[in-house]
């Protein structure tokens, strides 16, 4: 159903389409510009239907209640804490549940840079959703979209909200690639980063997340772009550079804190990331 009035105390915003042509043709909101914002407070009888899709990329986020998306022929329930993103083009109808009606954030955009960062939230037919990690920061961005908005629609206000997009879909695309509370990789990422200080055989890990060596393995390859111990040795690695950049350790007691008590080993691993031996990288001027 699509209800034709509004929702008590809700917020809308329209950036005329006249004005969209000519942002889209401007440096910077010509890669993302959002040309509709808003946020709908417990949204009873909210739903839209659009067979041929939108122009536009649309993301949903759901603060509370529940609701549901109907696209690439299946229905999906959303829940409090999940994000909605639909391409333009994308046939697909939503609304919210009659019992327990949803408050959602949204917004609109176009942009030539619009598919790739749909691209990197993971988008794809059959997955329209993510499961934020962080629901109060893409509601802030979301807010801060609308406000501007509402306070006017200037090059200059475009160009903030453009920004405002950028930075909401990026992280999007971060919760996307960071995995679930209690699955197996989030629960063998944590295990690495508790033990920066040791060393882990990856069959003794996979036996404790629950999985075969060979798939913890693929979890990793696709979460990080390499291996078990190399995102170990990366942790280390991190954590050196903390301990060399805030403290006088001698650089042998850095290793040692970071699980590399061989000086001489530490040190080539240390070159062999960083391009520079520890000593150098702390006799570096930063910032």
């Amino acid at each position: 159903m699509e209800r034709a009035d509004g929702f008590d105390r809700q917020r809308l915003s329209v950036v005329p389409r006249p004005l969209v042509a000519a942002a889209l043709e401007r440096p910077v909101t010509r890669r993302i510009l959002v040309t509709d914002a808003g946020w709908f407070p417990h949204a009873r009888q909210h739903g839209r239907h659009r067979p041929q899709g939108a122009e536009e990329t649309i993301v949903i986020v759901c603060a509370s209640g529940t609701g549901w998306l109907d696209a690439d022929g299946a229905r999906q329930r959303i829940g409090s804490g999940r994000a909605i993103v639909l391409p333009g083009g994308v046939p697909h109808s939503y609304g919210s549940d009659d019992e327990d009606p949803w408050t959602i954030w949204w917004c609109h955009v176009r942009g030539s840079d619009v598919p790739e960062l749909v691209a990197a939230a993971g988008n794809r037919a059959g997955n329209r959703t993510i499961s934020l990690r962080s629901p109060d920061r893409a509601t802030a961005l979301l807010d801060e979209i609308a406000v501007s908005l509402e306070a006017g629609t200037t090059p200059a206000r475009l160009t903030a909200t453009a920004g405002l997009a950028w930075h909401l879909f990026t992280q999007l695309a971060v919760d996307h690639a960071h995995p679930q509370e209690g699955t197996p990789l989030e629960r063998a990422l944590r295990y690495l980063e508790d033990r920066v200080d040791g060393q882990v055989q990856v069959s003794e890990l996979a036996a404790l997340v629950g999985v075969s060596p060979s798939h913890l393995a693929a979890l990793f390859r696709h979460a990080t772009g390499g291996g078990v111990l190399a995102h170990h040795n990366a942790l280390k690695m991190a954590r050196a550079r903390v301990l060399l950049d805030t403290t006088d350790l001698p650089v042998a007691e850095v290793g040692r804190l970071v699980g590399r008590p061989d000086p001489f080993y530490f040190s080539r691993q240390f070159r062999r990331m960083h391009g520079v031996s520890p000593r150098a990288y702390r006799e570096h001027r930063k910032g």
